[in-house]
């Protein structure tokens, strides 16, 4: 996995559009980012590489969270000397610079600036059982009476190998899938309410989880808590 060198968390609020300078409607997506506390570092000595595990979603009470789970964010605020709520999420990225940083800090949506480029990773809306038309966009068959085959997929490929060859394009399960959109560019930032506006659409619903970084680096992984010596 690739370094990053501006990264957050948050959730999508919705679509509007904003109005450029030059009078242009932009259509916008708005995402609630952030804060995000830095909840462990990993060092190059101890894990074979550096990285900063942020935590986004707090939940005061920690009910939801196992005992394994809560033992990680007790170590984290004996760490950095002050409380540090549960979170819902961890998420762990290489960042560029993570001496930059230390355990209990908090990075906010104004760690982006309006016109920087990002690349937005969520999971997209479930779809459900589709058909080879929703699903890839076939043309059809004949539409005329008679026909049998109006939304059939038709042939499954040759026939010789008496079997369906595997990528095959067939009805079935789609969307609910990872999805990354590239390149859209930051069109306002709200540091006090924490909110980014980005040009363009963004995978998942309204409330979905999101993951913002920098255009041209790698996505994160999911983090597993680990006991930080």
């Amino acid at each position: 996995m690739k370094t990053v060198h501006k990264a957050l968390l948050g959730r999508k609020v919705g679509m509007t559009q904003l109005f450029a300078e030059d009078g242009r409607a932009v259509p916008v997506t708005v995402i609630s980012a952030g804060p995000c506390t830095v909840i462990q570092r990993k060092s190059a000595d101890r894990d074979g590489y550096d990285a900063l595990q942020l935590g986004y979603d707090e939940l005061p009470d920690g009910k939801r969270l196992n005992r394994p789970r809560l033992g990680h964010f007790q170590r984290a605020a004996e760490k950095a000397g002050k409380k540090i709520p549960p979170c819902r999420h961890l998420v762990e990225f290489r960042f560029a610079d993570c001496d930059a940083h230390q355990v209990g800090d908090q990075i906010r949506a104004d760690v982006f600036e309006v016109g920087e480029v990002v690349d937005v990773t969520g999971t997209s809306k479930g779809r459900g059982f589709a058909g080879v038309h929703k699903r890839y966009g076939f043309r059809g068959g004949p539409a005329s009476h008679g026909s049998m085959s109006h939304r059939r997929p038709g042939s499954g490929g040759a026939t010789d190998g008496a079997r369906v060859f595997k990528g095959t394009k067939k009805p079935g399960h789609m969307g609910h899938a990872r999805t990354t959109i590239k390149r859209l560019r930051v069109h306002m930032v709200d540091a006090d309410k924490g909110l980014l506006a980005v040009e363009g659409a963004v995978p998942g619903p309204n409330g979905g989880l999101l993951l913002v970084f920098r255009a041209g680096t790698a996505g994160p992984r999911p983090a597993q808590p680990e006991e930080d010596e």
